[in-house]
């Protein structure tokens, strides 16, 4: 009995021993997990707080819920809770306009976010300025969305860079384009006035605004091939002989070939060489057709097409725009672009465009 005694005291020890060392390793384990989230903790905390970038929290009604230091600086408030308490309705009180965030929560609903999205927005005085945001919609396990979150960073600096830099390409487009109407005086506003109407056609179509930009500045320069036509043929009186005209045509390449190494953000160059190419492969100078030729090159054609038939030349009288338009009309899917043939119509038979000048 003693030794069944000792037998089983020693098995209840040891089980209690165990047991007591189980739970010591279970607490130790518990400890560091602690130890671990409250490091994570601190370190995002660091983050948040010294993050350059603007960060912030709102529920979908437009309320901020949190932010963080760089965003109560970049909005003009002293600090995080200062903005949160003030934006009650983060569309009217920081959008510079304020329909714009039901576009963006559109998108967030849709799509559950929203990246590098760029827009003008105020601040605590009522000054604009631009920022990048993305967005991430958190939702709840039945799919409702709880609160939006991300990153605001400001981009007025780069915007305004931006600016200055495309005043100056255009200022410089415009001096390339004076420089050539010099040269050949009977067609002097031609390319102003086929980069007016393409840019229309181009916003009707419903091009981007700023492929419509690159349009447009490809067409103020797209005879720049022409600087190298000799004076006399450009200004003669009379019909040109086919030798001429070949010379003549040789300025879309010329054109191509002095602009391709300029690094615009627009495909300019092959532009100015496509500008009398055909859809039906019958133009020149490398015959290409259809999809082969950028959109914006068939909407220059057109443009290049109506005003000039539309405008006098030293060896034929203008034939109008009426003549002009039944050209395009009846070529319509054949020579010229089906989509920017409409468009054309569309602005001077239903929109009372009028060729400036």
């Amino acid at each position: 009995l003693l030794t069944l005694f000792l037998l089983v005291a020693t098995a209840l020890f040891s089980y209690a021993g165990v047991k007591a060392w189980g739970i010591v390793r279970e607490e130790q384990r518990r400890q560091a997990v602690e130890r671990q989230l409250e490091e994570r903790e601190r370190q995002y905390r660091g983050i948040f707080e010294n993050a350059q970038e603007g960060i912030l929290r709102t529920t979908p009604a437009g309320r901020i819920l949190l932010a963080n230091p760089a965003l109560a600086r970049m909005f003009g408030y002293g600090s995080p809770e200062e903005v949160i308490a003030a934006v009650t309705d983060i569309a009217r009180q920081a959008y510079h306009d304020p329909g714009e965030r039901a576009a963006i929560v559109a998108r967030l609903e849709a799509e559950g976010l929203l990246r590098g999205y760029e827009t003008r927005m105020v601040r605590r005085d009522g000054s604009p300025f631009w920022v990048s945001l993305t967005l991430t919609a958190f939702r709840d396990a039945e799919g409702q969305t709880l609160y939006y979150e991300g990153i605001v960073e400001e981009i007025s600096e780069r915007k305004e860079s931006a600016d200055r830099m495309r005043r100056a390409l255009t200022a410089t487009v415009q001096a390339i384009a004076a420089t050539v109407e010099r040269r050949d005086p009977y067609t002097a506003g031609h390319q102003q006035r086929v980069a007016d109407l393409a840019q229309a056609m181009g916003a009707e179509m419903g091009l981007p605004p700023e492929r419509v930009e690159g349009l447009r500045l490809a067409a103020i320069i797209h005879d720049l091939g022409k600087i190298s036509v000799p004076a006399e043929i450009l200004s003669k009186p009379t019909r040109l002989s086919p030798i001429e005209f070949t010379l003549i045509q040789t300025h879309a390449q010329s054109g191509y070939e002095i602009l391709q190494d300029i690094a615009f953000p627009w495909p300019i160059a092959r532009m100015v060489r496509e500008h009398h190419e055909r859809i039906d492969g019958s133009g020149y100078p490398r015959g290409l057709a259809g999809e082969a030729l950028l959109l914006e090159s068939r909407i220059l054609a057109v443009a290049d097409v109506v005003e000039s038939m539309a405008s006098h030349r030293p060896y034929r009288p203008a034939f109008g725009i009426e003549a002009a338009l039944a050209e395009i009309s009846a070529k319509r899917g054949a020579l010229y672009d089906a989509g920017a043939v409409d468009a054309c119509l569309r602005l001077f038979r239903e929109k009372g465009y009028r060729i400036p000048g």
